[in-house]
């Protein structure tokens, strides 16, 4: 475990400065590690995953002795190191072909992570299609119940979503979607075992429509994975309780009867006192004149002689 240094300088306060806790987080980093011993099908995995993910993105050539599942010390060195808390491992061997370690880490110690079997990879250079530019936001697609109720599926979800989720944005403009990210869950196997995931990437094409709004096309510019869900370790409880805290600075101040939906539309609840219709003034229209019949009769007056 490394020290938290002293600042010797201003330019060195400035750095740890930007490493402390903060209200609102900077853009996650990733790490992207080589294991001892590698595929051909890993390589290419990592370097077009490293692709989609800079800048906020650091990638390891040389070779690790890393093995995340047996023994967590190394990722948590690099983690702490590199100021990351986004991690994905790349290693090859007879037991595991082709694995792929994806985890994330809170407080520089591993929270969760999942592994992947890598059954057939379509890197980047093998498309024809212009690569989006670096540092968009991908819109990201999930197909498939699967997605909401096998637990692996979920914990694949929401680590996929914390790695491409970049820099938070308050408005989305069109042209800032540059490319779009799906994946989609397989059916089931035989004996209720998670399926086949296939993650894919397409870049966007804005064409007339003749309307304002204009017509998207989406062609496919890599990479393209099937992947094999394998081990998943879950977070432990108290933990992912500290990480899904919310400062007390961001918390909404809850206004009395003004709810928000799922889409953060707006509704409000109004209290009215009881009303008496036959006080409130309508137009004056004969249809809704009392009739003659209904009148009360007018008292006689007498004159006094």
């Amino acid at each position: 475990m490394l020290l938290q240094p002293k600042a010797k300088n201003a330019r060195s306060k400035r750095f740890l400065t930007n490493r402390a806790p903060k209200v609102v987080e900077n853009a996650k980093t990733a790490i992207f590690v080589r294991g001892s011993t590698t595929s051909q099908v890993i390589l290419d995995t990592l370097k077009d995953l490293y692709a989609l993910k800079k800048p906020e993105a650091i990638n390891f050539t040389k070779k690790n002795e890393m093995h995340p599942f047996d023994d967590e010390t190394g990722i948590e060195f690099f983690a702490r190191k590199n100021d990351s808390s986004l991690f994905a491992v790349g290693m090859h061997s007879k037991k595991r072909p082709h694995n792929l370690i994806l985890g994330r880490t809170f407080n520089f110690q591993i929270m969760d992570m999942i592994e992947l079997g890598v059954e057939r990879c379509t890197p980047m250079r093998e498309f024809r299609t212009q690569a989006c530019a670096i540092g968009m936001k991908p819109l990201m697609v999930f197909n498939g119940e699967a997605f909401g109720t096998d637990p692996q599926l979920v914990r694949l979800k929401s680590i996929l979503l914390d790695f491409f989720r970049g820099e938070d944005a308050d408005m989305v403009s069109l042209k800032g979607l540059e490319y779009v990210i799906t994946v989609t869950a397989g059916p089931a196997g035989a004996n209720g075992e998670t399926g086949l995931v296939f993650f894919r990437a397409y870049t966007t094409q804005l064409k007339k429509s003749g309307v304002r709004q204009p017509r998207v096309e989406l062609e496919e510019m890599g990479p393209a994975l099937d992947l094999r869900v394998r081990r998943v370790r879950q977070p432990a409880e108290d933990m992912w309780k500290q990480a899904c805290k919310v400062p007390k600075e961001l918390k909404q101040v809850k206004v009395k009867n003004i709810s928000r939906d799922g889409l953060g539309d707006k509704y409000g609840r109004i209290h009215l006192g009881k009303q008496d219709i036959n006080k409130i003034q309508t137009r004056k229209v004969k249809a809704l004149k009392k009739k003659l019949d209904d009148r009360p009769a007018k008292k006689q007056k007498t004159a006094a002689e």
